[in-house]
């Protein structure tokens, strides 16, 4: 039986860990990347291998290329396949646009934007080797929607569901499907870093048409689906998992 092999960028915490965790139970070996949190990295792998699967963790910052190709080359040296690369590792700068400097927009970018394409890069050749693969990003409704304090991030995440169809155009002749997941607020480590963060999560309970915010899990749920069978002939797409908040604006 061929052992298949998943990437998950930023995989020590929040949604990147639960997906890691979620593709170990459903038989993947998974490389765990991180590029701060050691502690939370090795905790995803202990619950990956108490799965029964393999854990490689690789601290990179995504943000950089030669951290990028150093990465892949330990992935495969270590399973020598690359079945599935769930983009998820993000950052950003959180402030109004008039006081954004070059470095929180390089930063941003490079990590939220800059990332995908160079990893799908990587990601590719080693897909190809095994007959296709499958790649799918984290977004937000800040790509779509003005966000308070989130004109990097927002711009950034636009420029990655772009990616996604050029990318789903150029990689389909590989037999590699590429899509997006773009979740309403969730209330994750990430979310600590919003000046209003009380008020978008309040704001989400309230107003949020399925009555109830989105969860990690919904997340991943939709990860799951697209990296299933089920899904082959959605292409290029940036699902919306936001319980309908994103309708009344």
């Amino acid at each position: 039986m061929i052992q298949k092999v998943a990437l998950i960028t930023g995989s020590s915490k929040g949604i990147g860990k639960a997906t890691a965790v979620r593709l170990a139970e459903a038989g993947y070996d998974i490389v765990i990347n991180y590029a701060r949190s050691k502690k939370g990295a090795l905790e995803t792998a202990e619950q990956v291998e108490a799965l029964g699967r393999k854990a490689l963790v690789v601290k990179a910052n995504v943000g950089d290329v030669s951290k990028i190709k150093d990465m892949f080359l330990q992935i495969e040296q270590e399973f020598g396949r690359l079945d599935v690369f769930v983009n998820n590792a993000a950052s950003g700068v959180q402030r109004p646009a008039m006081e954004l400097e070059e470095s929180h927009w390089d930063w941003t970018l490079n990590i939220n934007s800059k990332a995908l394409l160079f990893c799908a890069q990587e990601a590719a050749k080693l897909m190809e080797k095994n007959g296709g693969g499958k790649i799918v990003s984290i977004s937000s409704l800040g790509s779509i929607r003005y966000l308070e304090n989130y004109t990097a991030v927002g711009v950034s995440k636009a420029a990655l569901e772009a990616l996604t169809r050029y990318l789903a155009v150029e990689l389909a002749p590989k037999n590699i499907i590429v899509n997006a997941v773009s979740g309403g607020a969730v209330d994750t480590e990430a979310l600590k870093h919003f000046p209003n963060r009380e008020e978008m999560l309040r704001e989400a309970a309230e107003k949020t048409p399925a009555g109830k915010m989105v969860e990690i899990e919904d997340i991943v749920n939709c990860v799951m689906f697209l990296i299933s069978g089920d899904s082959s002939m959605i292409r290029g797409q940036t699902i919306i998992v936001d319980g309908g908040i994103s309708l009344l604006v």
